[in-house]
């Protein structure tokens, strides 16, 4: 729901955005920022969720991670709100490979991060997003569980091994711990308390229960899912992964 350069503005860690947001509005999209699966993200989501259905908010739907037991937290808190509500669960966004930190690394040559050897069915936001407005704007998504995956299943050394042969460079996957991850992090200008939360939720959810892949893409859209190979070749030609781009956000 909404953006700080949204119109009105909307600010999840100010509940004076979240009336003007919601005037005039009877359905809602709920995306906790930065993400439901973090500490404390529960109790602003079932506040907000609370003031909605006050408002004359009817149907929800509730972006959340999948495996996340605070994510599951916001599930229940939206779920009780008495609304119509619709959960739309994830995984890793493929998209993060081209973003901030992510991105940096890719650049740099070397994927560091505190996961192993688990597979990932890496999702394309574009198909959550879809699948989100779907159930915003069509009826028969009452009360659903929408798990959004990708096509297959990735390990995070495939991933990055793919992005390297698209883009002809040598870029390497390279498992660490947490404290090496949050280290790395902080190197970079992460805030301490974000990078160790972050470190602690793919602690959480990177340990193989969500190595499965859906069919609700299909079963919702009509249409086969993103694949990881058709994001990567369409990223590598933004030239957002070149050393030293002029592409890559300064």
């Amino acid at each position: 729901m909404g953006s700080r350069r949204a119109e009105p503005p909307f600010d999840w860690h100010d509940d004076t955005t979240w009336e003007p947001a919601l005037r005039g509005a009877d359905a809602a999209y709920v995306a906790f920022y930065p993400d439901a699966a973090f500490p404390g993200a529960a109790g602003t989501v079932g506040s907000f969720a609370d003031l909605a259905v006050a408002r004359g908010v009817r149907r929800l739907v509730l972006l959340a991670d999948r495996g996340a037991a605070e994510a599951e937290r916001c599930e229940q808190a939206v779920r009780g709100s008495g609304a119509e509500w619709t959960i739309v669960r994830a995984g890793f966004i493929t998209q993060n490979f081209s973003e901030a930190f992510l991105a940096e690394l890719v650049r740099a040559g070397v994927v560091a991060l505190p996961v192993g050897d688990v597979a990932e069915p890496f999702t394309d936001a574009e198909d959550i997003a879809d699948v989100a407005v779907a159930a915003l704007t069509e009826n028969g998504h009452a009360g659903q569980i929408h798990e959004v995956t990708g096509p297959r299943l990735l390990t995070f050394a495939d991933a990055v091994g793919e992005i390297a042969r698209v883009t002809r460079r040598d870029v390497r996957y390279l498992p660490v711990t947490p404290e090496q991850f949050v280290s790395s992090l902080t190197g970079r200008g992460v805030p301490a308390e974000y990078a160790t939360q972050l470190a602690g939720l793919m602690a959480e959810v990177f340990d193989g229960r969500r190595a499965t892949v859906t069919d609700t893409v299909e079963r919702v859209l009509g249409r086969p899912p993103h694949d990881f190979a058709e994001y990567a070749r369409k990223t590598a030609a933004t030239g957002v992964w070149d050393e030293f781009s002029e592409a890559a956000p300064s």
